[in-house]
């Protein structure tokens, strides 16, 4: 292939910090109007990778090239200007404006007087969104939003740079099927009128169908990079991880005992509101919820955790009815719940590892009366080595970890409270499939030892692997309960549009 048939060439890249040498010779090139997967573990140094191209890291070594000339970007503002755009997994959106502000924020269209003119970003937004053929009204406050819708946004965003490379992390982490396969149509429209995409995953399924190329990243090192039909599952599960894994489940093997948690005839007092949900859980029990995005799943998990109002119906925890005012409530009889974004469960972006793992459970940390360093550091690290987190030390802002390492000192924080009832929503997004893997390990350690599990998650394949029973909601309401055993992905489907 000749070297201008490709759009973006990373070449020999090279960081370090101190001693840390994250990475080492990198080489990535992506041809024009191609999709190249960029997979790895959690800390294999994809988010470096990218910081680099966009200017926000300086790079020791090496040199990176856009259409034929090397770049040095000082930020990502000018890697925008100059074509080459990220929609990042953990959205950075302004919430309380609405959606014309967020998608021309740092470049306001005026008029013939300065003036800004309002009403063409209205225009073009609308134009825009036409062409995608996604349906968003761009006046509502992006707050208002769901995850999935404002992911969308930041696509559209993307777009309108007229980007001639898109870096899309993990963009399906928060989507449902349908919206996911309507992404995919948007991705291959772009790709056949020249732009290309660096998709960066954890999804096998998604990168077999959406990418020409994929290559892995392990330990800051480039393992491989191959054509897609040149390659197979279990081939990139080696290479991200340095060994094959037999199976992508550990075995189910908790024993439920009696029942530990009832809802019945559950309503919420304000928008989006739950109606007449019910269900019972057992103690050593995983218990998924499944349901398309929008389905009302993360809000059942907040209204059982206190954050929402009760409007009708009750809770009974070991037989006794409970209403939770606020998540402290909650945790006083050892709820935890971990939500889908990471910064509302409750992440100090200022703290260390040690302070982010023990904030939730200071009482326990005292001696005499004082927070004692040395016992908060102990805890820090157990969970460090319990849940594999990679980082140099307890001592480590959390920001300077990967999304998923930082998923693990949430987790971790949350098991140093050791809960009863533990509510996850989508706990292994962002998760690389070694990583994903242990996760499952832990909650059926956990199941195992009395602890009852509720779990949200969109993954088909994962609320089918590791749960024990299932209930699918459809447009806020309970529209079943099945056994894992003896239930599959259609009749999830089927559930999930019951009420729609």
């Amino acid at each position: 292939m000749e070297e201008n048939d490709y759009i973006l060439q990373i070449i020999s890249l090279s960081k370090s910090f101190g001693k840390n040498q994250v990475l080492r010779h990198i080489d990535l090139n992506v041809k024009k109007g191609t999709v190249m997967g960029l997979m790895g573990e959690n800390g294999a140094g994809k988010s470096t990778m990218m910081k680099c191209l966009f200017g926000i890291y300086a790079r020791d070594e090496g040199k990176i090239i856009l259409d034929g000339k090397p770049i040095e970007f000082s930020g990502p503002k000018e890697a925008l200007e100059h074509g080459v755009a990220m929609v990042h997994q953990e959205l950075n959106q302004c919430l309380q404006r609405n959606v014309v502000d967020n998608l021309f924020l740092g470049r306001y269209i005026t008029n013939d007087l300065g003036v800004i003119d309002e009403k063409e970003m209205l225009k073009r937004s609308k134009d825009l969104f036409k062409s995608l053929n996604m349906d968003v009204n761009p006046k509502v406050k992006v707050g208002t939003l769901s995850v999935s819708q404002r992911q969308m946004i930041e696509i559209a965003k993307a777009v309108s740079y007229n980007a001639k490379v898109i870096v899309l992390d993990e963009p399906t982490s928060s989507l449902s099927e349908k919206e996911i396969a309507k992404l995919f149509s948007i991705v291959r429209d772009l790709r056949a009128k020249g732009v290309s995409f660096v998709y960066i995953s954890h999804k096998m399924d998604e990168v077999f169908d959406i990418c020409d190329q994929v290559s892995v990243l392990r330990d800051g090192q480039m393992i491989m990079t191959k054509d897609v039909k040149d390659t197979n599952m279990n081939e990139l599960i080696k290479a991200m991880v340095g060994r094959s894994l037999d199976k992508r489940f550990p075995d189910v093997d908790n024993k439920p005992g009696e029942t530990i948690l009832e809802v019945k005839d559950l309503s919420t007092a304000y928008a989006p509101f739950l109606k007449d949900i019910s269900f019972s859980v057992r103690k050593g029990e995983i218990f998924g919820i499944y349901g398309l995005v929008g389905a009302g799943r993360s809000e059942l998990l907040e209204t059982i955790f206190g954050l929402r109002t009760i409007s009708s119906g009750y809770i009974l925890y070991q037989g006794k009815k409970m209403r939770f005012a606020n998540a402290s409530d909650a945790m006083k009889y050892n709820f935890a719940l971990i939500t889908e974004e990471r910064k509302l469960n409750g992440m100090f972006g200022k703290g260390d590892i040690t302070f982010n793992t023990t904030i939730n459970n200071l009482d326990k940390y005292k001696r005499h009366g004082y927070l004692n360093d040395k016992v908060m550091e102990t805890a820090a690290k157990n969970e460090i080595k319990l849940m594999h987190t990679k980082c140099s030390s307890c001592n480590d802002l959390i920001t300077a970890l990967s999304g998923g390492n930082q998923q693990k000192v949430i987790f971790g924080k949350w098991m140093e409270r050791n809960p009863d009832i533990f509510l996850m929503d989508e706990p292994t997004r962002g998760i690389d499939v070694g990583a994903k893997y242990e996760i499952y390990e832990l909650i059926i350690r956990m199941a195992k030892e009395g602890k009852t599990i509720i779990m949200v998650s969109s993954e088909m394949p994962e609320i089918l692997g590791v749960t024990n029973r299932i209930a699918v909601m459809s447009n806020h309401r309970m529209a079943g309960i099945v056994d894992t055993k003896e239930t599959n992905q259609e009749e999830l489907l089927r559930l999930s549009a019951k009420y729609l």
